[in-house]
């Protein structure tokens, strides 16, 4: 699993007034974890707002900002009555544990000393790595909330610490509002972060302020660290095929999974020969191909194409002065299988 990004629909603390507005603006862009606090909207509100999350497919977290005992055990019980998948911080485990045990969602404390509003993270990065093994100890706790970037100390050593020191997942959260903050957590081990106040009000660097500018640079930015990011771009085939040399020599376009992608000219009668092992895709993108078969006998037009099995002798033959195919094969196949032919290519050509 890569860095997870949980989108947080939340301003200073407090989930924001507009939160279904920019929640399907986050749904549309396809963001698959969002949050939201216990304050700033009437529970029932928050209610509609966790329905909206997961009909949209994404997974929904709460985030507990209360600062005592009595208001924690509150919002523990409306996590569980909203039915939130994963409740976020708190620091009350002892009085947490028994309200949602037995419910489905995953709990995530802070670790450390939390005070203020804005929530700030105190104490050294040891007290604060030993509060973090003391937390995942204790069944019931899933992982962490780590407010590292609420913190006065060094914060890359104190997310790497942390997360060197449990074996649960971490999650970071805390003014993240650049690139170089992201990577910081990606490169320190942990499982995720939040953004909220910095997408929200066009903080973070994008094109454009506006709220859907800002989550698309934020998804970029986490899919080129995760590696998810496709080098591949569209190909035109008849541009494809004006570079392949000649009619012996197959070139390899591209490869999905174990599977070439491979184009040939053919010209004139090939061998007959048999795979003993793979199947084979021709498709026919020019002229016209007669597959010979030892029950019968198939014209592929261009546009068309046919699957020739595994053991199953065939010979091609471009009736047209040059055929053009493309070829979808594993990558350990040579171009006439079985046959012992003169043209056999063994090392192909890449594009």
């Amino acid at each position: 699993m890569g860095l997870r990004f949980i989108f947080m629909l939340t301003r200073n603390d407090r989930t924001v007034e507009d939160a279904s507005k920019q929640l399907q603006t986050a749904l549309r862009l396809g963001v698959r974890h969002i949050g939201f606090k216990d304050i700033g909207l009437p529970i029932d509100q928050l209610k509609s707002l966790n329905q909206a999350i997961k009909a949209g497919g994404a997974t929904s977290y709460l985030e507990v900002v209360s600062l005592d005992r009595e208001s924690e055990i509150v919002s523990a019980k409306a996590a569980v009555e909203i039915g939130v998948d994963i409740l976020l911080g708190g620091t009350r485990v002892d009085d947490v544990l028994p309200i949602v045990t037995g419910s489905s969602l995953q709990y995530f404390p802070f670790p450390g000393r939390i005070s203020g509003h804005p929530s700030v993270l105190e104490g050294t990065i040891g007290e604060i790595v030993e509060s973090a093994k003391a937390l995942t100890a204790r069944d019931g706790v899933h992982g962490l909330d780590l407010l590292a970037y609420r913190s006065r100390e060094d914060v890359p050593t104190l997310i790497r610490q942390a997360c060197a020191a449990v074996s649960k997942p971490v999650y970071v959260a805390g003014s993240i509002d650049t690139p170089e903050r992201i990577a910081v957590v990606k490169d320190a081990g942990a499982a995720g972060f939040t953004i909220g106040t910095a997408a929200l009000d066009g903080k973070y660097p994008a094109p454009e302020k506006d709220v859907s500018s800002q989550l698309a640079a934020i998804l970029r930015d986490v899919a080129t660290l995760n590696r998810h990011i496709s080098p591949f771009h569209k190909k035109n085939l008849a541009n494809a095929f004006a570079h392949v040399p000649d009619t012996r020599s197959p070139t390899v376009e591209g490869q999905v999974n174990n599977m070439q992608i491979k184009l040939a000219k053919f010209a004139g009668e090939q061998a007959w020969h048999f795979r003993p092992q793979v199947d084979e895709l021709i498709l026919v993108h020019k002229g016209r191909l007669l597959m010979k078969f030892r029950d019968r006998e198939e014209m592929v037009e261009a546009g068309e194409f046919i699957v020739v099995p595994h053991g199953v002798e065939h010979c091609p033959v471009a009736i047209s002065d040059t055929c053009e195919v493309m070829l979808i094969e594993p990558g350990t196949s040579v171009n006439t299988g079985s046959a012992k032919d003169s043209g056999k290519v063994v090392e192909l050509g890449r594009a």
